[in-house]
């Protein structure tokens, strides 16, 4: 499984520790990613996912998992998080069709 969110496509940087004798070593900077579920309302069900800290906290900032998946451009999500964004648009579509009268 690779270290990457599955919203946002954050991934592990390579980079140096650099000694006090400037000696330069590589090192790794991972993510920190966490197992949630969060709840979509339109899909009607939890989804699982493995997203970093940060996407978390923006995800609670904006209100659930639906709304930060309409705000966000599709440019920054990860193709995880383009799938469930096609699927929640598809859901909330489907949902308006139904809700509105058919013309006689």
């Amino acid at each position: 499984m690779s270290r990457r969110c599955e919203l946002t496509g954050k991934k592990v940087l390579f980079g140096h520790n650099v000694a006090h004798s400037n000696t330069k070593t590589n090192r790794r900077f991972e993510p920190n990613l966490q197992r949630v579920t969060l709840f979509s309302e339109a899909l009607g069900r939890k989804v699982p996912l493995r997203i970093c800290t940060r996407a978390l906290r923006t995800v609670q900032k904006h209100g659930g998992l639906d709304a930060y998946l309409l705000k966000t451009a599709d440019a920054t999500l990860a193709p995880e998080g383009l799938r469930l964004k096609r699927r929640l648009k598809k859901s909330l579509a489907d949902s308006s069709r139904k809700k509105a009268p058919a013309a006689s």
